[in-house]
Formats: structure tokens, C-alpha cells, sequence
């Protein structure tokens, strides 16, 4: 899967994944390959990325929407 992590003044992070958690405003949800298209809201908390070489990232937002649609995530955060 693909992955864009952005704010309104930078890309966070951009990049092959193979496994992303995020903190929904109703708990949290990991998201997988051939997810199944969504839009959630995200409350504060931590994103956390398994990139392709299976290393663990962390990611701090606070707050934000996310789009999931053919294995492509588009993260607008605060």
C-alpha cells in the first residue's frame, strides 16, 4: 500500500506500507492491504507505520481526516 502523510505546511511521510494504525475518534483501527474504501475521522494520538522493510514509525497528530481507496492512504492531519 501506498501512503501520504500531510499537513497543511509539509509532507509528513510518503512511502510503501504494509500495515498503518490510526487513532479514529471511536478507537483505533489498522488498516491493511485491500482495505476496504473508507473516510474516518482521527482524533489526537499517534500514527503507527510498518513500512515495507518492516520497520516501526510513529507519527503524532492532532487530529485529522483519512482516505482509504485502492490500497492508496491520504492522511490530512493537524
Amino acid at each position: 500500500m501506498k501512503i501520504e502523510i500531510v499537513t497543511p505546511d509539509t509532507t509528513i511521510y510518503e512511502g510503501e506500507v504494509s500495515l498503518v494504525q490510526f487513532p479514529g475518534l471511536d478507537g483505533s483501527f489498522e488498516v491493511l492491504n485491500n482495505h476496504a474504501a473508507m473516510i474516518a475521522a482521527l482524533k489526537e494520538g499517534k500514527i503507527k507505520v510498518i513500512d515495507s522493510k518492516k520497520a516501526t514509525l510513529f507519527f503524532d497528530i492532532k487530529g485529522g481526516v483519512v482516505e482509504i481507496l485502492k490500497n492508496k492512504i491520504q492522511v490530512l492531519a493537524e
